[in-house]
């Protein structure tokens, strides 16, 4: 059923824009995210103890991010050089990529589809990630998170917006593989396609209710589907 599903979504797909963490890499595998966040607050605590109580009730490094350049710019940017550093070395013991992922990137590349990688991670660690696992071929862009501006990561489009425009595609002719709500978000703010990856069992519920134009629970299935479309 998925696979139907998939193809009919990606039928009129001139580019596919793959979210990294989730879809492709599992960034903090090797090195969990709650810890990093911890780390993060302590470093932003260092320059303004105040803000130990606003940052200590998440986990996520990139909401750590997002309060701390709400609540200082400059103690924002440290922040972020840190979480970057912290990402790229993350990467480089997260494993291998997502099950299906090199298969997905390899069968929309072979179908004569641009790809881009659109990410709330620094380009840095996409980047490293993409070499490391020699995917580099298959990807013609790659957008990060906007350095300085946390408030453009997803579910702003910003970087679906600038994805399209590099590869030169009609945005509307854009599908999202994204794991996260945000994802579908930023996808349909913009006229994109979404497809919703589930790689957790409470997410194709949450994607449903979003209007994701369709769901998967398997990267694989998306190679699957994506090698029955005909070529560009």
């Amino acid at each position: 059923m998925d696979t139907d599903n998939l193809s009919v979504t990606l039928a009129d797909t001139a580019a596919v824009l793959f979210d990294f963490d989730g879809p492709i890499c599992d960034v903090f595998a090797g090195r969990p995210a709650d810890q990093v966040a911890r780390n993060l607050v302590a470093l932003a605590a260092r320059r303004e103890p105040a803000l130990c109580g606003k940052l200590s009730s998440t986990d996520d490094p990139l909401e750590v991010l997002r309060l701390t350049h709400q609540a200082d710019t400059g103690i924002g940017l440290q922040v972020e050089r840190a979480l970057t550093a912290v990402e790229v070395e993350a990467v480089e013991v997260a494993g291998d990529p997502t099950p299906g992922a090199a298969a997905a990137l390899q069968a929309v590349w072979a179908t004569g589809r641009k790809i881009a990688v659109v990410s709330n991670n620094s380009a840095e660690c996409v980047r490293a990630f993409l070499f490391r696992h020699g995917l580099t071929g298959h990807v013609l862009e790659v957008v990060g998170r906007p350095e300085g501006h946390p408030e453009l990561m997803k579910p702003n489009p910003h970087s679906l917006i600038a994805a399209a425009e590099l590869l030169g595609v009609d945005i509307t002719r854009c599908t999202l593989i994204g794991d996260s709500l945000t994802d579908i978000q930023a996808a349909h703010a913009v006229g994109s396609t979404a497809i919703g990856y589930a790689n957790k069992e409470h997410k194709r519920r949450v994607f449903a209710q979003a209007g994701a134009d369709a769901i998967t629970e398997s990267m694989q299935t998306i190679a699957d589907a994506i090698s029955t479309q005909p070529s560009r």
